[in-house]
């Protein structure tokens, strides 16, 4: 009941999620999925979520937590934690700490089931992102593959194996994963508008560009209908 995808490139890293939470068909909510901890200039974090609300968002509040806390210490803080393996590490041993947690009083931990996409860059480290999964273990985002995806990701799957590589500007960036979310609103509903964009440009420490996308949004539209007729035109102009 979500798409999230990021993108870790030579210029950057893009990140874009949907909010929708559908608990039923005649049960429609929203709910932010992606979060944002930073010190500009020193080290920046973006999460992105999926799966059981109830996971995702104890686990956010508990990370948000331990980073307020003046206490808090490297080993337990992703603000004060010394490299983004480590930041990984520590939302790794927290999603598996809640949804153990959630999945005991449930009695159900198989429903109790959430991922995430971490991604950043601390002063003096090179850009990293990672894919987070439930049981805590996680992936790196790699040149030969250089986006990560969580939720109903299929749908939007194949324009990014066909046109993204490291070398991807920020701007082409920015296409690929508006048009991506794009093919996976068309092809699942339990997937919904606001989107949630964001841009981390190389070094900068901080997110460089933030944009929430509502439904009806113009350039959106008009991304999607010129997407549409170049698919359609493509296809007619096609021999066998």
């Amino acid at each position: 009941m979500t798409y999230c995808v990021g993108l870790l490139l030579d210029a950057g890293i893009v990140l874009l999620s949907d909010t929708r939470t559908n608990a039923g068909l005649d049960n429609i909510a929203t709910y932010r999925k992606m979060f944002v901890f930073e010190e500009p200039g020193d080290r920046v974090i973006t999460i992105l979520t999926a799966g059981s609300l109830s996971v995702t968002q104890t686990t956010m509040a508990r990370l948000r937590e331990i980073a307020d806390d003046p206490d808090s210490t490297p080993e337990t803080s992703i603000m004060k934690a010394e490299t983004m393996l480590k930041v990984a590490d520590i939302v790794g041993a927290k999603l598996a700490e809640v949804r153990k947690d959630v999945g005991q009083k449930l009695s159900m931990l198989q429903g109790a089931s959430a991922s995430m996409i971490v991604a950043g860059q601390r002063k003096g480290g090179a850009m990293r992102m990672f894919l987070v999964y439930p049981e805590g273990n996680y992936i790196e985002a790699t040149e030969d593959t250089p986006f990560l995806q969580i939720g109903e990701h299929k749908y939007g799957k194949p324009i990014l194996d066909r046109v993204v590589n490291s070398a991807t500007s920020l701007k082409d960036a920015q296409k690929a994963v508006l048009l991506s979310m794009d093919s996976t609103l068309r092809s699942n509903l339990s997937v919904g508008m606001p989107l949630d964009l964001a841009i981390i440009e190389r070094d900068a420490c901080q997110v460089t560009k933030r944009r929430r996308i509502e439904a009806g949004d113009e350039a959106f539209r008009a991304m999607s209908d010129a997407w549409s007729n170049a698919l359609r035109d493509g296809f007619s102009q096609i021999e066998l």
